[in-house]
């Protein structure tokens, strides 16, 4: 690989040991790495506010919520490729560029459909950005102990920046318009463009194959189709429409395989698969990052639509899951010194299970408390997670696959929080319609929607049928947490049995 820059050449001796200038860097990178943790729990605390302004129905107000991690999951291993063709440092200023019209797209949307091109524009452009700043970041360093160092501190940023998406969306709800909370990528990508040329090197591999067109194409289609598939059946059951859509998406994730293997360049090298913790500590992240989005997305419903806080306070509130959240995230690395990693993730997951079972035990009565406990609980699994999961999927990758690894990483991790809001979302959703249509008859179509148009015509409701409506929501939260920890019990065996070694 060829690198275009003025930086050591790792042969040299005393270029193994990075200094100021490459620290520099790496708080240049951790800047979008923050920006797109915050954007994916940013909308959260807005919600309310934008439904009420932009009125869309179920099925739009779940793709606003979760398009943007679908399409940067659905571009990442092709950003990534583009990356070593192009260069990391130009693809990574590029996307940051089309982060910011995006979002200033996204923040004078004036209808749910413009809302929802906007946020999949952003999906686009910042599938751009995680790529390169992880690949910029083995290329700044190249000793061992400080790119583990490095990788974990750009996990870290990433978990701060979704940590911190509802407190900053509640200042900014409390004094603007809903769409001032995308205009917070704006100073981050000033600040990036103006750095970036004198800290970061430029990189890209001249020995990389072309960049297939037929992979990126088949890879969107098995996933949109799947992931469409999914939230179809969640929200009207089994019919011919959901059923076509995953058999598209299954015969796309089939044909994409069937290319890959025959490629001499392909789009993802399915040879990762081989190893065992490999996979395992894939579907670790998977599976913990559904149970964080979905978590995130009732949890902030409930502090403003049951428990009536206004934004910022409900912001303030997601505080001490987010200082829980960094705890874990500097304290899991230490840990991994002295215990096996496989305890420590498995520790983590166990901490979540008993947030999620105080979520299933929360009533409709303000119980602001329990659930912010809950959910900090929740977070402090996250926090071990986001630490360690792409070390250890890069730890558990042959020797030289390490990129493709961490590409991987990021996809399943982007993957896990949408298939969470789409999955989760989708559940408590139906199972709140059934209740309702059950206690509340056909007393009105917006009450037994869901709750958020419940609050939105309020004012012409009867005495005391919000408050059932609120009720009702709390009953499919506590189910929809009594899953997730069964659900998330199951996987803390994983790693138990997978990830045996430490570090």
């Amino acid at each position: 690989m060829t690198s275009y820059c003025e930086y050591p050449t790792p042969s040299s001796p005393l270029a193994s040991r990075a200094g100021p200038r490459q620290w520099a860097g790496l708080a240049v990178l951790a800047l979008p790495t923050l920006l797109l943790g915050l954007d994916v729990t940013l909308l959260y605390l807005a919600f309310p506010a934008l439904a009420a302004d932009l009125k869309p129905d179920s099925a739009q107000a779940l793709w606003i919520m979760d398009i943007y991690g679908f399409f940067i999951s659905g571009f990442l291993i092709t950003m990534g490729t583009l990356g070593d063709r192009i260069g990391r440092r130009k693809l990574l200023m590029l996307g940051a560029a089309g982060f910011a019209l995006a979002s200033l797209l996204a923040a004078f949307a004036s209808t749910a459909t413009q809302l929802i091109v906007a946020r999949a524009l952003l999906g686009f452009t910042g599938a751009a950005l995680m790529p390169s700043t992880l690949a910029l970041i083995s290329n700044l360093f190249r000793e061992p102990s400080q790119r583990a160092l490095a990788i974990g501190i750009w996990a870290t940023m990433f978990a701060l920046g979704m940590a911190a998406g509802p407190l900053v969306g509640g200042v900014l709800l409390d004094h603007f318009w809903w769409g001032s909370a995308f205009l917070v990528a704006l100073p981050v990508v000033a600040v990036l463009w103006l750095c970036a040329p004198w800290l970061l090197p430029e990189y890209r591999d001249e020995s990389s194959g072309r960049l297939d067109p037929g992979s990126v194409a088949l890879s969107l289609l098995a996933l949109l189709p799947l992931i469409y598939g999914v939230k179809h059946f969640a929200r009207h059951g089994l019919d011919w429409q959901g059923g076509i859509a995953l058999l598209i998406g299954a015969l796309g994730l089939l044909l994409f395989i069937k290319r890959q293997r025959r490629l001499a360049d392909p789009l993802l090298d399915l040879s990762l698969f081989r190893g065992r913790s490999f996979t395992a500590a894939l579907l670790i992240l998977l599976v913990g990052l559904m149970g964080v989005g979905g978590a995130m997305l009732l949890v902030t419903q409930y502090l403003q639509l049951v428990s009536g806080l206004s934004p910022r306070v409900a912001g303030a509130w997601m505080g001490p899951p987010a200082l829980a959240m960094l705890v874990a995230a500097i304290s899991a690395p230490l840990l991994t010194r002295r215990f096996p990693v496989g305890r420590v993730v498995t520790g983590a997951l166990l901490f979540s299970v008993l947030g999620y079972l105080m979520l299933a035990w929360v009533d409709a009565e303000a119980r602001t408390i329990q659930v912010v406990s809950g959910f900090a609980l929740i977070y402090l699994g996250l926090g071990a997670i986001a630490a360690l999961g792409t070390d250890l999927v890069v730890a558990a990758a042959p020797t030289g696959k390490a990129g493709s690894a961490a590409s991987l990483s990021e996809t399943v991790q982007e993957l896990g929080v949408a298939l969470g809001v789409a999955i989760l979302g989708s559940l408590s959703g139906s199972l709140y319609r059934i209740c309702a249509a059950e206690q509340l008859g056909a007393l009105s179509t917006a009450v037994n929607e869901s709750l958020w148009q419940a609050v939105s015509v309020a004012d012409q409701l009867p005495a005391g049928v919000l408050e059932q409506a609120r009720e009702i929501f709390t009953q499919s939260l506590n189910l929809t947490a009594l899953i997730t920890a069964v659900g998330i019990g199951l996987l803390a065996m994983v790693p138990v049995i997978t990830l045996r070694g430490g570090h």
